[in-house]
């Protein structure tokens, strides 16, 4: 498929499914859909003190039945997966209104679903009735295409998110506040605008420069404008022109840093670099049968290398993250990580460093 066929960084005006019907096939990376959620508002919202509330009473929220409400959702559904490519993901955001019956249509329809993740609200809105627990939470469901799917998932990018560790599932961020939410007139223009903070993290857990997202309930344009930051391509599809005029007004006024490949691409270096087998190392000189590694430094937990490049430790014998996995006990184990040589000074140095160096005297010359 030519991209460049695609409309790159654009509104497209019109009903979601009629829009999407009218893209190529397989032609996009990630797609964000903030699909209305039914939330069956039949009566006014007022505080204690008898002010009203400004709820979701907008004409795209409102269906006749639940049967029309499937039958909206399955088929916007179907034509996302349409357009999708094979290794690409999808994510929605609900809530208890909507999200477990759009889960099971999407299983119904063949994706599969990798997370769902909880977007804790730092400042939800009371219950100000006081008959049920404050919604505090919305849910997004993220899928692939197909259960074998290569996706895109940048873990160690995600880390920073989490101090260090590995990114869970449980997003605490505020709602959309401040100079960040679009007001005409003091009013909000559009009673569910997400933040941005929390499509920044989608997008770039789940997507590289140059991949095109689109967002089929385009809104007021928070996915495309983290998409430009971010410097991904993006298509939202709109129907309502006053939400079109102020997504396109936020985007173009948007002059994000010039872009450099060293800087917005986060992917881990060391997953896009050619499998190296430790036996490789063995059989070209930079490590030889017979010698001596010691585990995470500790030079009281020797193995030594067997000629076919596995280790033998205390009688176990495995690769070197099998024994690694032996010694810890428990979970798994980046031998690669763990294992340091003994250099001619005397010196231990991991045999990543080794790895490297293979790499580039025989693979990138």
């Amino acid at each position: 498929m030519n991209e460049s066929a695609l409309p790159l960084n654009c509104i497209l005006e019109g009903n979601c499914i009629e829009v999407l019907g009218r893209l190529p096939e397989k032609s996009v990376d990630l797609i964000f859909a903030d699909p209305p959620y039914n939330l069956q508002l039949y009566q006014e919202l007022r505080r204690p003190d008898m002010s009203l509330v400004k709820g979701v009473n907008d004409e795209w929220d409102q269906f006749e039945n639940f049967d029309q409400y499937d039958d909206f959702t399955r088929a916007w559904l179907i034509a996302c997966r349409r357009v999708l490519k094979d290794n690409g993901t999808l994510w929605v955001i609900g809530s208890y209104h909507n999200i477990f019956r759009i889960g099971k249509m999407m299983q119904d329809i063949g994706y599969w679903i990798l997370n769902d993740v909880i977007w804790v609200k730092n400042n939800p809105m009371p219950n100000f009735r006081g008959v049920r627990f404050t919604n505090a939470h919305e849910t997004l469901i993220w899928a692939s295409k197909s259960k074998n799917a290569h996706y895109t998932f940048n873990h160690h990018a995600m880390k920073a998110f989490n101090k260090g560790k590995q990114m869970r599932s449980d997003w605490r961020l505020p709602t959309c506040v401040g100079a960040e939410r679009i007001k005409i007139n003091g009013v909000k223009a559009h009673a569910t605008q997400k933040p941005e903070a929390l499509l920044y993290r989608v997008i770039l857990a789940s997507s590289n420069p140059g991949y095109v997202v689109l967002d089929p309930f385009f809104g007021t344009g928070t996915t495309g404008a983290v998409a430009k930051k971010l410097h991904r391509n993006w298509i939202g599809i709109e129907v309502n022109a006053k939400y079109i005029d102020l997504a396109r007004e936020r985007i173009d006024n948007l002059e994000p840093e010039s872009f450099d490949e060293g800087i917005f691409d986060v992917r881990d270096r060391r997953r896009s670099e050619p499998r190296i087998p430790f036996a490789r190392l063995v059989e070209s000189g930079y490590l030889t049968p017979g010698q001596k590694l010691y585990f995470q430094g500790d030079r009281s937990q020797i193995a030594r290398i067997k000629p076919d490049g596995k280790l033998v430790y205390a009688g176990f014998e495995g690769s070197i993250h099998q024994v690694g996995k032996h010694i810890v006990g428990s979970g798994s184990c980046n031998g690669w990580d763990c294992w340091d040589y003994e250099n001619s000074s005397g010196e231990l140095n991991h045999i990543d460093k080794l790895r490297q160096e293979y790499r580039k005297n025989k693979l990138n010359r």
